[in-house]
């Protein structure tokens, strides 16, 4: 089963059952993202965990030599996620938001979206985000704090495409095409809804 991530110095995470690679022990391995250029650092003295940290504009990923490919660039997007939900925890206020949705109505909204207010609640369990056109307001839930960026900036932008569009027709989807994470935040939002049905099963100790 997938390890629990435990919090680190820049998250550290366990990586069990890493399959063999054969690599040089300290390969890197530069890339990019749309947050900045990744690096993936492999060493040998590395054998469970996974951890990462931002180096600037960089963000480094250590993982066990031996882990594979496919391991690899599963355990990337994981700590990236992980990454990104350490840091919008920093973003936590009222101010933040309106900040935020104004950049975000600039970006994609040719700035046409101008809210009157945007602010966390904490009275919306059951949706993440809600508007209300006539008042140009936008509420989203405190559920979110925590989550990667990307994720909150979908749901606010979602909101912000609604002061423009009421429904989620056509017209409304296409304010959004520019949005290029909106698939990859809907799954995350659908994963964490997904997992709150599920009972509570008790954990099954390892031998």
């Amino acid at each position: 089963m997938p390890a629990d991530p435990s919090s680190g110095l820049a998250g550290e995470t366990s990586a069990r059952g890493a399959g063999p690679r054969p690599r040089d022990a300290a390969a890197q391995q530069p890339r990019a993202s749309s947050t900045g250029a990744i690096e993936v650092r492999r060493s040998a003295r590395r054998s469970r965990t996974v951890s990462a940290y931002r180096e600037g504009d960089r963000t480094v990923v250590l993982i066990p030599a031996r882990m594979s490919e496919a391991e690899e660039q599963r355990w990337v997007g994981v700590m990236l996620d992980k990454l990104a939900a350490q840091e919008s925890k920093r973003l936590l206020g009222d101010s933040d938001l309106a900040e935020r949705a104004e950049r975000l109505s600039g970006q994609y909204l040719e700035g046409r979206a101008r809210p009157g207010s945007v602010r966390w609640v904490t009275n919306q369990n059951t949706r993440w985000g809600s508007c209300t056109p006539a008042e140009g307001s936008i509420r989203l839930s405190h559920r979110l704090q925590g989550m990667p960026e990307y994720v909150v900036d979908y749901v606010l932008l979602h909101e912000l495409a609604h002061l423009l569009v009421p429904g989620h027709g056509p017209r409304f989807w296409k304010l959004l095409d520019g949005y290029g994470r909106t698939e990859r935040a809907r799954g995350y939002l659908e994963g964490v809804a997904a997992a709150e049905r599920l009972p509570h099963l008790p954990t099954a100790r390892e031998e």
